[in-house]
């Protein structure tokens, strides 16, 4: 009997998995309200009071503002399909007023466009050495 494999997040604190929805983690300044990602951006205004950020789970959708296409593979050390496959980026506004930069998967890259509504999904990216799912964000077309 084998054991049962889960979905852990490639890269700890940037966002959890909860029932297998993706939230991804921001940070919102108690001083002066301003909501950024990823929650550790300690920084966001220079000119901001000193101190901790609050932590909060950005919503789940937003819109395609903007996207360019990778027609080339990426080095090591970034897992990358074989045979390559072009794949597209995009910047996403979400409804707390802040931009998030994201794969984006389920779409033809040919036929892309701004403006459209997407959702945040967990897809996976590769396997640990005891076959459990690392997984990553990305967003898909609503």
């Amino acid at each position: 009997m084998s054991a049962v494999k889960k979905q852990i997040p490639a890269v700890a604190g940037l966002f959890q998995l909860d029932g297998g929805e993706l939230r991804l983690i921001g940070g919102k300044c108690p001083n002066c309200g301003s909501v950024f990602f990823p929650k550790f951006n300690q920084m966001h205004k220079p000119d901001c009071g000193k101190g901790g950020a609050d932590e909060i789970l950005l919503s789940r959708t937003g819109t395609l503002k903007s996207y360019t296409v990778h027609h080339y593979a990426p080095p090591p050390p970034f897992v990358k399909a074989d045979p390559f496959v072009p794949f597209a980026i995009g910047l996403v506004s979400l409804p707390e007023g802040i931009d998030v930069v994201g794969m984006l998967t389920g779409v033809d890259t040919g036929a892309l466009k701004t403006n459209i509504n997407v959702e945040l999904v967990a897809e996976k990216i590769t396997e640990d050495e005891d076959g459990n799912e690392l997984v990553t964000w990305k967003f898909r077309p609503v």
